[in-house]
């Protein structure tokens, strides 16, 4: 019997953010007879994710430390690759990625594994420091992957010619199951069946803008008053600043802020449209799971979001920064159910395409390609 590949997958936590929900997407379509994956993170903190990523049957250790330049955690990286060594680590955190890249190379070379980053975010958002030392060791990765050609765009030339482009995927049949749950999550919510209900699902982060959301919704109710509600599902470090602008705009009515929900995709199967606001962006998974779930979305046109739907097609994209065209966008698709019918089932059609299982099967490739040349 051939021997199982062995991988470490490296990450700053496994706090409920898009990169982090991507790998517990990706354990549950690995493939388990020829890949052995574990999981390690810096923060003990950010753990929302490891249960689910244990349930999956990938081992998960925490390196514990206050945060990333507590640098202990490389010693404790090196002293797991030591006494338990893997073909290869696939890191998913930019400023992680850039000191674990010294700490393989620091290995003996009988024990030295192939570094894989996946790069989440454009370079440009980065900051400064962090993207200077991702650039000075990305040299030492052994393969590249990005999530959008946004991401891969911002790169440096050397380092964009041997990246690859890679949209990530969701579980999309996982994800349409939860439909079944309009009914009861409305309930739950206590919001009627007659109310136009907008979901997002976004992390209380300075890319997501929730400065802008919130002025929209601000607009929205304004014009459409008790016929329309939002469902907001979020946490991070922003939680202080988005409810005392809630708060100041009054829409304590129009806007439940959920905080932190593991069962944020059940929550989007009562919404009738699904909205983001983002400064910036990757490829969201949110995103991915409300094109699954058959919901109409409107949208910032930035990063991979921009690559992957287009304006009148299968999304309302609008500028980013500017809360009167996304209250516009929002008011005309709640106002015109031809339009939103149009805009779900083009969504929907798309879904297909962002399957884990296909994105999964291409990254072990990668791993294959490296263990094997």
């Amino acid at each position: 019997m051939t021997a199982r590949t062995r991988v470490l997958w490296l990450i700053k936590g496994l706090g409920p953010g898009g990169a982090e929900h991507l790998l517990v997407n990706a354990a549950r379509a690995r493939d388990r007879d020829r890949f052995d994956v574990a999981a390690a993170y810096l923060l003990p903190w950010k753990d929302a994710l490891v249960r689910p990523l244990e349930e999956q049957g990938v081992a998960v250790t925490c390196f514990g430390v206050r945060d990333e330049r507590d640098l202990r955690w490389l010693v404790r990286l090196r002293r797991r690759l030591v006494n338990e060594p893997v073909d290869v680590v696939h890191v998913h955190s930019p400023y992680v990625a850039a000191m674990a890249r010294v700490v393989v190379r620091s290995l003996p070379r009988a024990l030295r594994p192939a570094v894989v980053t996946t790069e989440h975010n454009a370079w440009s958002t980065l900051h400064r420091a962090t993207r200077f030392a991702d650039s000075l060791t990305t040299r030492l990765d052994a393969a590249t992957i990005a999530v959008s050609e946004e991401t891969r765009a911002s790169m440096t030339p050397r380092v964009r010619a041997r990246c690859e482009t890679l949209v990530h995927g969701i579980d999309v049949a996982s994800v349409r199951e939860q439909r079944s749950e309009r009914a009861a999550v409305r309930a739950e919510l206590g919001i009627d069946d007659d109310v136009f209900v907008v979901g997002t699902v976004a992390n209380y982060h300075p890319k997501k803008d929730w400065p802008n959301l919130l002025a929209a919704a601000r607009r929205v109710a304004d014009e459409l008053g008790t016929r329309v509600h939002f469902v907001a599902v979020g946490q991070g470090p922003l939680q202080d600043e988005v409810e005392a602008q809630h708060r100041q705009l009054g829409l304590g009515d129009t806007v439940t802020l959920t905080g932190h929900r593991p069962d944020a995709v059940r929550l989007m199967a009562a919404c009738d449209l699904f909205v983001l606001a983002s400064r910036w962006e990757g490829l969201p998974v949110a995103l991915m799971e409300a094109l699954a779930l058959g919901l109409p979305v409107v949208a910032t046109s930035v990063g991979g979001i921009a690559e992957t739907l287009t304006d009148g097609v299968d999304a309302r994209l609008v500028p980013p920064g500017d809360p009167g065209r996304l209250a516009a966008a929002i008011i005309e698709v709640a106002s015109d159910g031809a339009l939103r019918s149009r805009l779900a089932e083009a969504g929907a059609a798309r879904a297909g395409e962002f399957d884990a299982e296909r994105a999964q099967r291409r990254v072990e490739q990668i791993y294959q390609r490296l263990v094997t040349r």
